[in-house]
């Protein structure tokens, strides 16, 4: 028996977006929070680990199939350019410059991912509409976090400058190759797969420039035991499994637009629990963001045809597999997948 949807929720969309805009917009805090007394690279290894573990398990007692080693293969890739150089990069360069810069040069993905997905993924050139778009979003973020002083005064801020933009490209490559790679259908358990792939290589680089040797467990204090624990179950285990859901159903594009709103949401956040001030630039920077992410999201809209799944539903009701998927401009695409967003 099959049937036919012509595209997820609007509901179940929006709810994934929220989570990708706001919790990740948070989470920058958490990670300045989380490596006061953490080393970066093991405590992000911590964090992917055990949030993966925790999806394993449940997505196997749900029913997915054993991964193939293929499949091992394809999260290994994925999770190394994801985690490993995009977020560990991000990581590690909050050492040394303020999460406020962090954000706008991991704002840098979202032209990374249009260029990537030009090159290297649907082929579609980019519209002067999008373009635009795009560089409307990368002036109001700059308008957002500008700032008098770079980094923290010294040598290593322009080299952690650096280290966010090859980790946003990292981002940008793993985003859009895992559209097409040979993943489970389940999306837990393929999330699930990449982060426990790359919280094992962020453990050992870890390990490899010595952060075992420097780690005072004496040292470790409450808070960043609670930042920690916030990044694992709102970072990873909710926005991450959202994020990677929406890349199934949605334009690369559109879901590049948190890199976006991330900045506005750490800033207010900021304002809202550690009194920092308001100053009137921010709203006429978050209006112009908002602005960009209207032109990037209609642009998007306009060029995607609409998504036609064909469910195989067996005797109770479920659905275990997808007969048929195209996405996009009636190309083949990577299966969307069919239990839950995860979000």
């Amino acid at each position: 028996m099959s049937t036919a949807r012509s595209e997820p929720g609007r509901l179940r969309i929006l709810s994934a977006f929220a989570a990708v805009y706001i919790i990740w917009g948070s989470t920058y805090l958490a990670i300045r929070l989380a490596i006061e007394t953490l080393p970066p690279f093991l405590m992000a290894s911590i964090r992917f680990v055990v949030a993966g573990g925790v999806l394993y398990l449940w997505a196997r007692v749900r029913g997915a199939r054993a991964p193939s080693l293929g499949q091992w293969r394809s999260a290994t890739i994925v999770g190394g350019l994801l985690l490993l150089c995009g977020n560990g990069g991000v990581v590690w360069a909050e050492q040394y410059v303020p999460s406020g810069i962090a954000a706008l040069l991991v704002a840098t993905v979202s032209l990374w991912i249009v260029l990537v997905d030009w090159g290297f993924g649907d082929r579609r050139r980019p519209t002067p509409l999008l373009w635009l778009g795009l560089a409307v979003g990368l002036g109001g973020v700059g308008l957002l976090v500008a700032h008098d002083d770079f980094g923290y005064g010294d040598a290593g801020g322009l080299v952690a400058a650096g280290v966010v933009v090859v980790a946003a490209l990292a981002w940008a490559s793993g985003s859009i190759y895992s559209r097409t790679a040979a993943l489970p259908e389940s999306p837990r358990l393929a999330t699930a797969m990449e982060m426990l792939a790359g919280g094992v290589l962020l453990g050992v680089v870890g390990a490899a420039t010595g952060e075992l040797r420097v780690f005072d467990l004496s040292a470790l204090s409450l808070r960043s035991l609670l930042a920690l624990a916030y990044l694992i179950v709102f970072g990873a285990l909710i926005a991450y499994p959202a994020y990677v859901w929406l890349l199934r159903v949605q334009p690369a594009a559109r879901v590049a637009t948190y890199s976006y709103v991330n900045p506005a949401v750490a800033l207010f956040l900021g304002w809202a629990l550690a009194d920092e001030p308001l100053a009137p630039r921010t709203a006429l920077a978050a209006t112009v963001i908002v602005f960009s992410v209207g032109l990037i999201t209609r642009e998007t809209g306009v060029r995607r045809a609409p998504v036609r799944v064909a469910v195989r539903l067996d005797s109770a009701g479920e659905a275990p597999g997808l007969a048929e998927t195209r996405v996009g401009t009636g190309s083949p695409a990577a299966a969307l997948p069919t239990t839950s967003a995860d979000s």
